[in-house]
């Protein structure tokens, strides 16, 4: 069965940060609906996506879903801020009461944070952990506890952004949250195999949403060996391979789909 062929038995899937037409999100929500066996509950936090400079200007969560108007019977929706502790039940909560048992979660959502270590401040630090990691330990305790079944297993996955491959210090705080799914990976899913659920962590690489400048680009092309960069649909791509039933005996892993990403060349 091939991946394109994600759902075969059907599959509902909460995906976290879908704000942005250009992002990671969109393009897996995009790339599930397709396969019309598929309901996607799409997650999105308007109030901090328009404080980043790639979000000013941008059209709301609600605008951009509405361009997958084809598929509205099988797509929801929640805006909620993971900065409140309460939001990943919340979401849950809305998603259960849309399409009722969720059997896969995809947690795609980040604060970005800028911070090298002599300007680093709790609050920045705090605030970047409470979205990262908390909210994404969360969200996996909660489908954990909502699971019920599903033929070919329940599925989590996350996302890294490669933290652990090389130095950022420039993004300490993002560095270190991110940094931090990586690491409890293997933990999390040792904690629900006995549940038939799967987990997975994806490093897509350096990805092209929209928020790198030029010289940031220019290095990137330079060190990606097809000359440029990942797109969202690739990583779109590798959801939809650990959704499938193919994927069943893959779990803890942390997926690398960086391209042959040379970050430490000249």
């Amino acid at each position: 069965m091939r991946s394109s062929d994600v759902l075969a038995r059907g599959r509902t899937v909460l995906v976290t940060g879908v704000g942005r037409r250009e992002g990671i999100g969109f393009a897996i929500t995009r790339r599930l609906l397709r396969d019309h066996n598929t309901r996607v509950f799409a997650h999105s936090c308007d109030g901090y996506d328009v404080t980043e400079p790639w979000g000013v200007g941008t059209p709301g969560a609600q605008e951009v879903l509405a361009e997958l108007s084809t598929a509205t019977d099988r797509l929801g929706h929640l805006d909620v801020d993971f900065v409140d502790p309460a939001a990943p039940a919340t979401l849950f909560d809305a998603a259960e009461s849309t399409f009722g048992s969720i059997d896969s979660l995809v947690v795609n959502h980040a604060r970005s944070q800028l911070g090298e270590l002599a300007t680093l401040t709790a609050d920045a630090l705090d605030l970047t952990w409470a979205v990262n990691v908390r909210a994404s330990l969360l969200l996996v305790q909660e489908f954990a506890r909502r699971y019920e079944n599903h033929p070919d297993g329940g599925r989590v996955v996350l996302f890294t952004s490669g933290q652990d491959q090389g130095p950022m210090p420039t993004e300490i705080p993002y560095a270190v949250s991110k940094g931090a799914i990586a690491s409890i990976t293997p933990t999390l899913a040792d904690s629900v195999i006995e549940r038939g659920i799967t987990v997975n962590t994806i490093n897509p690489g350096p990805t092209d949403t929209g928020w790198a400048s030029a010289d940031v680009n220019e290095f990137v092309e330079r060190h990606m060996p097809r000359g440029r960069w990942n797109s969202p649909e690739e990583a779109a791509a590798v959801v939809a391979m650990l959704l499938s039933p193919d994927s069943g005996s893959i779990t803890g892993q942390v997926i690398g789909a960086e391209g042959g990403f040379r970050r430490f060349t000249p």
